[in-house]
């Protein structure tokens, strides 16, 4: 397992948003995630990357992140994006991969190949001096994950990548999900919406409803679950 959550549990208040959630994830696979609004889905990667702290124990490696500020788990080679792609709007397309890049390999002396290949690889290496406040949607995505891959990270963190995307740039979107999962092997997990979606590029599902588990396994089997129809039909 590369990622592991054991036990762990979220509350703000009196209000639980993850119930003693328990799951791992394999290397090299794409893991998706599902359920309805307020199912704890964002509030997860949150603890995941150490933005929240949490009850319950979360390994990474074999090594113990619970307890880490997000820095330190990106350098661990954890990166994620946003579901509203977050950039600095007044730096160009190069600067914010570049921030990415010297952020998450602060040893390292390829910083300016780094961020020529990343551009490359997501198709911005002609935008690469356009203001990320001029960018549509797409390639403000793109810029993102972007600067996201450029911390060279061996597990990343999708949240909703084709929220608000045409149906030809989601499908431009799962195909280059794909490829960085297969061309450099970097292990995905991908919450989203759009069920068609997770079951097109997902290994295995995990559905969350209320902060808990209630389906896990092959995404064909799982959207037959009749607790799974249940949350998004109802009774």
């Amino acid at each position: 397992m590369l990622l592991e959550l054991e036990d762990v549990t979220k509350r703000f208040g009196e209000f639980t948003v993850l119930d003693s959630l328990s799951f791992g994830i394999e290397e090299g696979e794409i893991f998706g995630i599902a359920g309805p609004n307020g199912a704890g889905k964002t509030t997860l990667f949150n603890v995941i990357t150490g933005v929240y702290s949490a009850k319950g124990k979360i390994q990474f490696r074999n090594h113990p992140i619970h307890k880490l500020g997000p820095h330190r788990v990106c350098h661990l080679g954890i990166a994620r994006t946003f579901q509203m792609p977050l950039l600095f709007e007044s730096m160009d397309v190069y600067t914010n991969v570049r921030v990415g890049a010297h952020f998450g390999n602060l040893k390292t002396r390829e910083e300016e190949k780094i961020i020529r290949e990343t551009l490359e690889f997501v198709g911005l290496e002609n935008k690469a001096d356009h203001p990320a406040s001029n960018l549509k949607i797409m390639d403000k995505k793109l810029a993102m994950l972007a600067a996201a891959l450029a911390t060279r990270p061996s597990l990343l963190l999708l949240d909703e990548p084709v929220g608000g995307l045409s149906p030809i740039e989601a499908e431009e979107f799962i195909k280059l999900a794909k490829k960085i999962n297969t061309r450099l092997g970097i292990t995905i997990i991908v919450i989203e919406h759009m069920m068609r979606v997770l079951i097109e590029i997902s290994n295995r599902l995990m559905i969350l409803d209320n902060g808990k588990k209630i389906s896990f396994g092959p995404p064909r089997e799982v959207v037959k679950d009749p607790k799974v129809i249940e949350v998004y039909l109802g009774t």
